[in-house]
């Protein structure tokens, strides 16, 4: 008996064994990076450090105009190698083109006309093609830079959107495809090019702030913004950017059949603050994974910061934002000098005449290192997702300021869940402002709430950091092609059934009319009977 057991034991020994050797890392991996700007690259280099410790070898493709990725920094030589490639613009440039956007989606777009709006739009869309296009020339017509690409016998392409042609560039090493992103608009890329259903009558486009129950003239809204972002998003690559992965490939395509081509999809966010919605088994919600404890702060910022019975209040308003005009910034230095608490401001420009002696000006912050500060008592902040994320891991409440892009949707999310008060960024006063920082502050609900959002947030089997390294080497070691759906290999009107529709419709009708064609027949027939049987009066 004795001997059985052991054998039993021997075997689910060897089984655990060999189970961890199939599931082991996928040692030695070569990852070709294309990574985002900004704060799409501070979440893109939390995955590769991570890749990194495991033993695989990182290169990164980046032009000479990145304003974000340092490639001549020594410390990142060390960890990464950068593929460096020209382009005809300049990082004054690329900054100019942003800051005209971003001037216009803060200060004017509220009080703008729709023609306006499209006016604008259109010809930011036309910069950007023109720009993504030398960004893509800069690589695939580069005969040394593929030549480089081609010898180098990378094993995977991890690729944010934010930067064009990585998908492009894996069609043509033959690569799987890893995509890394926060959201499209109208949920286009993952919907329309990925087939992640997101059913418009529960499920809001990004970024509506819409919560997944809505009202009839939400849904209806719901539905107009993915049916306008799918059509605008098709004319729009197929009279720029389709033709030209077209060209490069020497075979027809288009954009989003390049990008549908993905292995897996990594999501920024999580269930902690998003709404249920059906996925395909290659998507993954993998949202905080730069999210980590809270390293000690400088010795004078801790000095700072500890002197404060009142705690401490953190505010930024994002890498981006270097231009909030002198009204603006007045209004805010304003609103947190009336606060009993020290603030920790991250901010460039003149020093504000209303700034009080409790407000600190800082040009960077550790703003991971404060948020995890038991001192903190709120974050006041634009809503761009890493901020949100590391606020949600250390459950400090917010007060959100949105500015643009998803940050409204972010914060209408946390809100609903009682961890935000939302202000308007062009129509609030001070008052407002010290008000909503004094509630979020005093009242405990919505620590509670944050409380609450961080333990579902932490409350997963690998943490989000783990989880999408697993799922790279997943693609590493077996691909994942077999995770996509078969809905790719359809056409629209196989896809959506309308043949099937079409010919059920017809047999339908066919059998009604047949129908009643018989019983009009019967009907005559019968009635001519009755007719013939009736007897003669003479």
């Amino acid at each position: 008996m004795r001997s059985l057991v052991l054998s039993a034991v021997s075997a689910q020994v060897l089984f655990l064994a060999l189970a961890l050797v199939q599931v082991g890392p996928a040692l030695g991996g070569k990852v070709l990076v294309f990574p985002g700007e900004f704060s799409h690259w501070l979440n893109m280099k939390s995955l590769i450090q991570e890749l990194r410790r495991r033993d695989h070898s990182i290169s990164i493709m980046v032009p000479t105009a990145s304003p974000s990725v340092k490639y001549n920094d020594t410390e990142l030589k060390k960890d990464f190698n950068f593929i460096v490639f020209e382009v005809p613009y300049t990082v004054a440039d690329y900054k100019e083109f942003l800051e005209e956007f971003m001037h216009f989606s803060m200060y004017e777009s509220h009080k703008a006309s729709v023609w306006t709006k499209v006016r604008l739009v259109n010809s930011w869309l036309g910069r950007s093609v023109v720009m993504q296009t030398q960004n893509c020339e800069g690589m695939v017509r580069n005969a040394e830079v593929m030549a480089q690409l081609r010898a180098a016998n990378f094993d995977l392409v991890l690729w944010d959107p934010m930067t064009p042609c990585g998908d492009l560039m894996a069609r043509l090493l033959d690569l799987p495809l890893v995509i890394s992103l926060r959201f499209s608009f109208g949920g286009v890329m993952e919907r329309h090019c990925g087939h992640a259903p997101l059913p418009p009558s529960y499920v809001p486009a990004s970024p509506l702030t819409y919560s997944d129950s809505m009202t009839f003239t939400q849904r209806l809204t719901n539905v107009l913004t993915n049916l306008l972002s799918s059509a605008v998003s098709e004319v729009f690559w197929k009279l720029t950017l389709d033709n030209y992965y077209s060209d490069v490939l020497g075979q027809s395509t288009t954009v989003c059949d390049t990008m549908g081509r993905a292995d897996m999809w990594l999501i920024r966010t999580y269930w902690d603050i998003e709404t249920p919605r059906p996925l395909p088994p290659n998507f993954h919600y993998v949202g905080g994974l730069h999210c980590k404890p809270a390293n000690p702060l400088p010795e004078d910022l801790e000095e700072f910061v500890s002197s404060s019975e009142a705690g401490v209040v953190v505010v930024t308003f994002g890498s981006m934002v270097n231009n909030l005009t002198t009204e603006r910034a007045e209004v805010i230095a304003t609103a947190l000098a009336q606060i009993p608490q020290k603030v920790v401001w991250r901010y460039s420009g003149s020093t504000p005449r209303s700034l009080g002696p409790n407000t600190k000006l800082l040009h960077w912050i550790p703003q991971n290192d404060l948020l995890g500060h038991p001192r903190t008592r709120a974050f006041v902040a634009h809503g761009g997702t890493n901020g949100l994320y590391e606020a949600l891991f250390h459950a400090v409440p917010l007060v959100g300021v949105p500015l643009f892009g998803d940050q409204s949707d972010n914060l209408a999310r946390l809100s609903r869940r009682g961890g935000a008060v939302v202000l308007d960024f062009n129509t609030m006063t001070s008052q407002e402002m010290t008000s909503a920082i004094n509630e979020v502050v005093d009242n405990p609900s919505f620590r509670q709430s944050m409380l609450r959002a961080s333990a579902v947030h932490r409350d997963r089997p690998l943490p989000a950091l783990q989880e999408a390294a697993f799922w790279v080497e997943f693609v590493l070691r077996n691909g994942a092609s077999h995770l996509r759906l078969a809905s790719r290999d359809l056409g629209w009107l196989q896809y959506h059934s309308l043949d099937v529709a079409a010919f059920l419709l017809l047999v339908t009708a066919t059998a009604i009319a047949v129908t009643a064609t018989v019983a009009r027949k019967m009907l005559r027939l019968g009635l001519g009977l009755v007719r013939g049987s009736r007897p003669h009066q003479d």
